[in-house]
């Protein structure tokens, strides 16, 4: 029998990226073609037309967002987020919940600048789909002035947790998919090739970004839901968290033990990972909670999924030092699992130490990386290849788009030392 305890998921998912952070539609079309070569690793129900879920995660599209805030008669500040939000088609409930985020928002020094219907195809959506389609929503939040932009994100991810703590028993179909300034996502439980048809908003133009996750879910032992189509907040997954049991567990357990500045007190966040979602979600979750905390999204993934580092009789002695002091704090996310990921600052790739899922990248003279777990996701021209190759277990690869610098696993591990 079904029991959510047991979501998995074991998926197609990739990466394209510009090395100098140059945004380009061409980064979004890209990702989007090679989204639809991944097709075959998700299911399609009997109409033909709703699968487990697709999506996308982008490098926050401050001049496509601040134009449609425009538009609309909004006034957006220097410093804004936008936040993707799935609404009950009752416009009684939904109301409820926009009216718990905007309090949640607005307790968190923050102001809401205004909500903007989402305007979407929905006849792309098979039968299945459409008996769950949420009502699709955006809300522009403002910061303070002369907020900086790490404040403003903790403050983003205070305000969500507090609200979805509220709504969470007016209305357990609602969800915040994404609220930040640093990323945004447009996802649903269509199939790859109608995402752009579903959302108008990703054949704009306008729309550019120089980072963009992909992602075709394949669940096993689930049944498809509209909020566990991926990208996550931070990453897409593909495999599986065979430990996710224990780690969900143990992250409840010692939650009460975590403090730093940024956090000082857990208590109106409980629970800090989900129970209910995927095991990509609780992970998703667990990276979010760290991130807020303070660590850097290099520091925190080699936390949660460490390469075998016992059995490394070369590694710097500096770095096993990093990794038996955490191995005390936390126990590894064990796969196999296979994660793209970005926070906007840095767009990464990492193996957990099994390696058994797949994963491939190739460098383009055009300074662009293309990660994905399977090659030929979209078509270039073997002169413009100056590297290529896979991922072993236990690697991580990141583009720090801040320096436009590509960090491989001994960089990664000369910065964690550092």
């Amino acid at each position: 029998m079904y029991d959510p305890s047991f979501e998995h998921d074991s998926c197609g998912f990739g990466l394209i990226a510009n090395l100098d952070d140059n945004a380009s539609h061409w980064v979004v079309e890209t990702a989007i073609a090679a989204l639809k070569r991944l097709t075959h690793r998700g299911v399609v129900a009997a109409d033909g037309k709703t699968g487990d879920g697709c999506g996308l995660l982008i490098k926050f599209p401050e001049s496509f967002l601040r134009a449609l805030g425009t538009e609309l008669g909004l006034q957006l500040d220097e410093r804004f987020a936008a936040g993707m939000v799935f609404l009950n088609q009752d416009e009684k409930l939904a109301e409820k919940v926009r009216y718990e985020i905007d309090t949640g928002i607005q307790s968190s020094g923050l102001d809401v600048a205004g909500w903007r219907e989402i305007a979407v195809h929905p006849e792309v959506c098979g039968e299945l789909a459409l008996r769950t389609l949420p009502r699709i929503e955006q809300v522009f939040v403002n910061a303070p002035a002369g907020m900086a932009r790490g404040a403003f994100n903790l403050a983003l991810f205070l305000a969500r947790r507090r609200a979805e703590n509220r709504f969470q028993a007016i209305d357990p179909i609602a969800y915040i998919a994404s609220l930040s300034s640093a990323t945004i996502i447009y996802k649903g439980m269509v199939m790859a090739d109608v995402l752009p048809e579903f959302y108008p908003d990703l054949r704009d133009s306008r729309l550019k970004s120089s980072v963009c996750i992909f992602h075709q879910r394949f669940s096993t032992n689930t049944l498809p839901e509209w909020r566990l189509a991926q990208p996550f907040r931070f990453l897409a997954h593909n495999g599986e968290i065979n430990t996710i049991r224990g780690n969900r567990n143990w992250a409840l357990v010692r939650a009460r033990n975590f403090r730093s500045e940024n956090l000082p007190d857990l208590s109106d966040l409980y629970p800090i990972i989900s129970l209910t979602g995927s095991d990509s979600m609780s992970l998703d979750n667990m990276l979010e909670v760290m991130r807020a905390a303070g660590m850097d999204v290099l520091q925190a993934m080699r936390i949660l999924i460490p390469p075998a580092w016992q059995a490394m009789d070369t590694l710097d002695p500096d770095v096993r030092a990093f990794y038996e002091f955490f191995d005390c704090q936390i126990e590894p996310w064990d796969g196999p699992a296979g994660i793209v990921l970005t926070d906007g600052r840095y767009a990464v790739c990492c193996l957990d130490r099994n390696g058994l899922r797949p994963a491939r990248y190739v460098i383009t003279n055009d300074r662009h990386i293309t990660i994905a777990s399977e090659i030929g996701v979209y078509d270039y021209d073997d002169s413009q290849v100056v590297r290529k190759g896979r991922f072993g277990p236990g690697e991580m690869l990141a583009v720090d788009l801040e320096n436009g610098v590509l960090l491989e696993t001994d960089d990664i591990h000369d910065e964690l030392k550092s």
